[in-house]
């Protein structure tokens, strides 16, 4: 299925991170964040699908001048050549720090909740604080475009990690 412009942009609008990882992308190793996604079914009043799984992130690599990099996503489906083409077009000259985008999830389950979503949503959130889980995220996102909530997650996490990454890259003289 190919997913407009438009669909993308809606999904990155209505994506929220809930509950954020108190760590972010390890600088020197591969990272991996546990997350739960929920989404409310578009077509089922009362109904919230609630997806759960893994999702790696490769060590950052520091580019040298003027690359190309090529964006992978590994494991996703048709949205991330809609993210692909986004990312490209919005953020063609983003950081000097490659992180790959070699992201790949794995272990997804999910399960149909029939409760109202804010509901859900505080329970999830409580849940991850609960757990003291460092690595735990909670994303509220669209059912049919969530790989795109997923990947707008892991974007986040790269900007909340770049400044921990180029400090410890100096910190060993690597940059």
């Amino acid at each position: 299925m190919n997913y407009s412009q438009h669909d993308v942009a809606y999904a990155l609008e209505m994506t929220r991170v809930l509950h954020v990882p108190d760590r972010r992308i390890d600088t020197f190793g591969t990272t991996e964040f546990q997350f739960v996604l929920v989404s409310e079914l578009m077509d089922h009043v009362g109904q919230v699908r609630v997806r759960s799984g893994r999702i790696e992130a490769g060590r950052p690599v520091i580019l040298r001048p003027d690359p190309e990099p090529d964006v992978t996503f590994e494991g996703f489906g048709d949205q991330a050549d809609a993210f692909r083409e986004w990312i490209r077009e919005h953020h063609a000259g983003l950081a000097f720090l490659r992180y790959g985008f070699s992201f790949s999830k794995s272990s997804v389950t999910e399960n149909v909740v029939h409760e109202p979503l804010e509901t859900v949503q505080d329970r999830l959130v409580e849940e991850a604080v609960r757990s003291g889980n460092p690595m735990s995220a909670v994303i509220s996102g669209v059912d049919d475009t969530w790989e795109i909530s997923l990947l707008r997650f892991s974007v986040e996490m790269i900007q909340k990690s770049s400044g921990i990454n180029i400090f410890d890259f100096k910190r060993r003289g690597l940059l």
